[in-house]
């Protein structure tokens, strides 16, 4: 289910909608969204990562841990659950602590997903499809947040009083190739750049660390940050997500401009958020591959 393919319709209403919950207020917009349309909304939120504002803004909630697939099929089936949707980070970084096995204790159901559908590689994409494998066994499908809310798909055009220099113009379209790349091979999704030079590509870290790293290594300022979708992104899980938190680490780290890719990008409380970014100077903009080409041709 990718951003070229027609949405499927949604599901009826006289069941809940399954909502497997990760860190951030993605998880709360997914909810908030489809409770407006009439849905109810069973969640379960991943111990360690979901808000804990979470449990009010549904009509069920539970928790579940990262590696007990059993668990979450199960609670999903008894609350009467058969689709179910993905939102929330989750922090990959935890399968490379020591004793990982020792601390997440998987189930059953999570070692056959591991070693039936995740053997090849622990990409995100071979990981979260692994995911999907596994709950299909019982019947549970999944759909994508963006069915159910696609107002939270950014459209195209400046966000913010500043507008990128003709110079960061020319920053974003070569940072634009290399995040596109850079989601081929689904390694990242973000890439920070200064004068047309490379300072930082997102990895399992996530784009505020990536961020942060910039900062430390362009000690002068000024760097632009450009996110992108995957040339291929599954809609139903990791679209490229940017909120306020993500404004204050690219301004504290010295960053001047945020470019998005437009229809492809969720902006979580886009109020708040253009507001923060005219407030911190930092210029926003979401674009497309086009319109860039056709910038820096001008």
């Amino acid at each position: 289910m990718t951003f070229d393919d027609p949405p499927p319709a949604l599901p009826p209403k006289d069941r809940p909608v399954g909502l497997l919950a990760g860190a951030g207020t993605f998880p709360l917009a997914f909810a908030a969204a489809a409770r407006r349309a009439g849905y109810r909304v069973h969640a379960l939120g991943v111990r360690g990562h979901a808000d804990r504002d979470l449990a009010s803004a549904c009509d069920g909630f539970g928790r579940v841990g990262l590696a007990k697939l059993g668990s979450a099929i199960g609670q999903f089936k008894a609350a009467g659950v058969s689709q179910v949707v993905m939102a929330g980070k989750i922090h990959k970084r935890v399968l490379f602590d020591p004793l990982v096995v020792f601390r997440l204790w998987p189930d059953w159901r999570t070692v056959h997903m591991w070693f039936t559908y995740a053997r090849e590689n622990r990409k995100d994409d071979t990981l979260l499809l692994a995911v999907i494998r596994e709950f299909a066994r019982d019947g549970l499908t999944f759909g994508s947040a963006l069915d159910f809310a696609p107002e939270l798909l950014v459209p195209a055009g400046p966000l913010t009083r500043r507008k990128p220099t003709k110079a960061e113009w020319g920053d974003i379209a070569f940072g634009w190739h290399l995040a596109r790349e850079m989601g081929r091979l689904d390694v990242g999704q973000s890439v920070a750049v200064c004068d047309k030079a490379v300072l930082a590509v997102e990895a399992i870290e996530g784009t505020d660390e990536n961020i942060r790293r910039a900062g430390a290594l362009c000690r002068r300022g000024g760097f632009t940050v450009v996110k992108v979708a995957k040339p291929h992104q599954d809609r139903r899980f990791d679209v490229p997500t940017v909120g306020v938190e993500t404004l204050q680490t690219l301004k504290d780290a010295g960053g001047r401009v945020l470019a998005i890719e437009s229809e492809r990008t969720i902006v979580l409380d886009r109020e708040a958020f253009v507001a923060t970014a005219d407030r911190l100077g930092v210029a926003v903009v979401a674009c497309s591959a086009a319109e860039i080409e056709s910038r820096v041709a001008a």
